[in-house]
């Protein structure tokens, strides 16, 4: 499915162009670089790639921002807090917080054993899902609606 102009990056661009490239070496029609990157270019209804490298950003804006406040749950456990620190990682879909709840969060499970967070360092992806799992397999955090 196309993305609407308004969401595409150049750098999403040029993640199709590289995939539209090893398709059309898998069916034995090789093409150059430049070539699909005109091609994908078209296909989103620019002219050719330097319209689109022209008019697109580089990168999408950031997803999160110091002092955000957040909800969501660390751990299976729900928090309220603020974002206090933000670095990202890679191209800009991951990003590593650094998070101040506004109620201390139990991350043990057992009723005899207590360990209360205050404050936690997570990575999450732009959606606010952490690829990091327990071992039933829920993500660290899940951060609701991030944006």
């Amino acid at each position: 499915m196309r993305k609407p102009a308004s969401h595409l990056t150049t750098s999403d661009l040029k993640t199709e162009a590289r995939e539209y490239r090893a398709a059309q070496l898998d069916a034995g029609r090789p093409i150059s670089h430049a070539q699909s990157l005109e091609m994908v270019a078209r296909f989103h209804g620019f002219r050719d790639w330097n319209t689109a490298a022209g008019v697109l950003p580089v990168t999408r804006g950031p997803a999160f921002a110091v002092s955000q406040r957040i909800e969501g749950t660390f751990l299976k456990q729900k928090f309220t807090g603020t974002i206090i620190g933000v670095a990202a990682l890679g191209a800009g879909d991951m990003f590593k917080l650094t998070i101040q709840f506004d109620e201390p969060v139990d991350v043990v499970t057992f009723d005899s054993f207590s360990a209360f967070r205050h404050r936690v360092d997570a990575t999450v992806t732009r959606n606010g899902i952490s690829p990091s799992r327990t071992s039933d397999g829920e993500p660290h955090m899940v951060i609701a609606n991030p944006q």
